[in-house]
């Protein structure tokens, strides 16, 4: 007997990141934090071990009125004023495809109404290998299936893969949803080329010769480029889609603010026409009213705000953070190279990740933990979040993990 739906997984779930982030307290508390490199944590820290919060995000916040802090948006779709500048701030005069945007609980809900709305049950999303997590349980809480494309080949995308996979699913079904996380991967920090988005552009442009194509542009960390002038210049590649093609870009005002409790974010929809956005925004506004029906008022106003009158301040701050991320970064690729500890290629972002087969993964994660090194398991894979790990704790660190895996 069960009360819920027929066809659900009812699997229990295991988020791995929140199971290991308690250990690594509990760890904390017995042998003194000082002991302890909690690399799970996929927020922004500073230097002290606290969470960043940018002031010059959060002061405007905090001078919002209560009034507005209380009530409802003035749309279900998100704010004008939002939508305006969420498209600005993220494509601003870099296409000239027709678009809409639909605010959405943080990148999140983005990802999440695609993955609902676009695909019938018992089809296939496409997603690479190494990924974020809750794609998959997307997938499976809709009744879809997931196929996955190999993410690296030597130090570059693996587009041999990732066509061979698209083409697959395509033959099968005539549709194609595909997720792309990028720029600032997770959890491997690798950043498509030009070279390589146009390349991808033109071979989705074949796909549609069979059908309907929506490339899912999942750009969470986009504002945290080590190349902020150039992250956003690849969504010119787009303006070379087929009518066929669709693209909905995933944004997150949470991680691009430091405001990750306040949910905010939005889905850019692009396309060649008008009527083609909008086949897509019918469903996307009716699936959001029926789901969570509202996004915080404040949220959308303080990014309004904090991207427009107060953008000087925020730009300066974050600049110092993305300053410090490079540094911590730059620390345990360059200690890694020299002690022959292999990571997946990285170039910019919050994660790097260390390649191994998932076998070696589950005993070598033990045996880090054993040693008071706390990371987190992904495919292939184990994910060292350098965004929270102070530049002291990341000195020495690469070195640490490989004598812990010459061991095993």
């Amino acid at each position: 007997m069960s009360f819920v739906k027929r066809k659900v997984d009812k699997t229990p779930i295991e988020d791995t990141v929140f199971a290991i982030v308690k250990k690594a307290k509990e760890d904390k508390e017995r042998v003194g934090a000082e002991n302890v490199v909690d690399a799970t944590i996929g927020s922004l820290y500073n230097e002290e071990g606290s969470i960043v919060a940018f002031d010059s995000v959060f002061t405007p916040y905090n001078q919002i009125a209560k009034e507005t802090k209380a009530a409802y948006a003035s749309s279900f779709v998100g704010n004008e004023s939002f939508r305006k500048q969420v498209y600005e701030w993220v494509v601003g005069n870099r296409s000239a495809l027709a678009h809409s945007v639909i605010a959405t609980p943080g990148g999140t809900g983005a990802v999440a109404l695609s993955v609902q709305e676009i695909l019938d049950e018992g089809e296939t999303l496409v997603i690479p290998e190494i990924a974020w997590g809750s794609y998959r349980l997307m997938a499976a809480m809709n009744n879809v299936e997931v196929a996955t494309y190999s993410l690296f080949e030597d130090d570059h995308f693996n587009m041999k893969s990732f066509k061979e996979v698209c083409e697959r699913v395509m033959q099968k079904q005539k549709k194609l949803l595909v997720v792309i996380n990028d720029p600032c991967h997770n959890p491997t920090g690798y950043s498509l080329s030009m070279e390589e988005w146009k390349e991808i552009v033109a071979f989705l442009n074949s796909c549609a010769k069979q059908g309907e194509v929506v490339l899912l542009n999942d750009i969470a960390y986009i504002d945290y480029s080590y190349d902020l002038e150039h992250c956003r210049d690849y969504i010119s590649c787009f303006d070379a889609f087929d009518e066929k093609v669709m693209c909905v870009i995933a944004f997150s005002c949470s991680k691009s603010l430091t405001s990750y409790g306040l949910r905010c974010g939005a889905a850019i929809l692009m396309a060649k026409t008008q009527q083609l956005v909008r086949d897509v925004e019918i469903v996307f506004e009716k699936a959001a009213r029926a789901t969570w029906s509202n996004i915080p008022n404040a949220a959308m106003d303080n990014f309004t705000q904090v991207t427009t009158t107060n953008v000087e301040a925020y730009i300066k701050e974050k600049a110092k953070y993305i300053a410090l991320l490079k540094e911590r970064s730059d620390i345990f690729m360059k200690e890694a190279k020299e002690c022959g500890l292999a990571c997946y290629p990285y170039k910019e972002g919050f994660f790097v990740t260390v390649a191994m087969d998932n076998e070696t993964r589950d005993c070598y994660h033990e045996a880090l933990m054993k040693e008071h090194i706390f990371t987190v398991k992904v495919n292939k894979g184990i994910r060292v979040a350098v965004c929270s790990l102070s530049v002291t704790a990341i000195k020495g660190l690469a070195k640490r993990m490989k004598e812990i895996l010459d061991t095993l």
